[in-house]
């Protein structure tokens, strides 16, 4: 009985009896409602489907694959860890050109200087001279995406944001004879998914 009136307390000022749990009790309860929430936050963390690819992985950053004499008009892009900062996720590259994987909208943006360009070229770059962004393959969805003009300068840079459907391939083109320069903080070329 006295146990028993050990674990009551009067309420100030009410005279009456209220009774105490034990501390075990209300640890056993926190612990069981613990339990409940975790499983419930499981079960629900399973039942959603699971994204297979990260929204915006589909990139890159590519070097210019400088062998030389051009031969054509198309700039040749490389891309890897082995390259220093260059690196390609998600897309694929193709004899030098970028080939898109999944269809969405992206952002490009592309850097080209002139090699050796100084006052002396600039008087004798041809009115002319342009860097063009295409869209190449397939040939029935070929469109431009991107015309820049040098202008008698040595460098021209551009960025935009496009639509490309799954298969297209992106080619850079250099009017002919000019030497792109080789040095990746001055020539460059990019891609990156933005949004599907």
């Amino acid at each position: 009985m006295q146990r028993r009136l050990r674990a009551m307390m009067a309420e100030e000022g009410s005279g009456c009896p209220v009774p105490r749990l034990p501390w075990a009790s209300i640890q056993k309860v926190a612990l069981a409602g613990a339990v409940v929430v975790v499983i419930f936050l499981c079960t629900q963390r399973l039942a959603q489907p699971r994204q297979l690819e990260s929204p915006g992985w589909d990139m890159a950053e590519l070097q210019l694959n400088h062998t030389g004499r051009r031969q054509d008009c198309r700039l040749h892009w490389l891309g890897g860890p082995a390259l220093g900062r260059s690196f390609v996720h998600g897309l694929e590259l193709d004899n030098g050109q970028l080939r898109v994987q999944r269809s969405g909208i992206y952002r490009l943006h592309i850097q080209v200087t002139l090699a050796n360009c100084s006052s002396s070229l600039r008087a004798t770059t041809p009115p002319r001279a342009t860097l063009t962004v295409d869209i190449c393959s397939p040939a029935a969805h070929s469109i431009s995406l991107l015309r820049l003009n040098f202008h008698k300068g040595c460098v021209v840079t551009s960025q935009r944001l496009t639509p490309l459907a799954q298969g297209d391939t992106l080619c850079t083109n250099l009017t002919l004879p000019l030497l792109p320069s080789p040095n990746t903080d001055e020539t460059f070329f990019g891609v990156q998914w933005v949004h599907p």
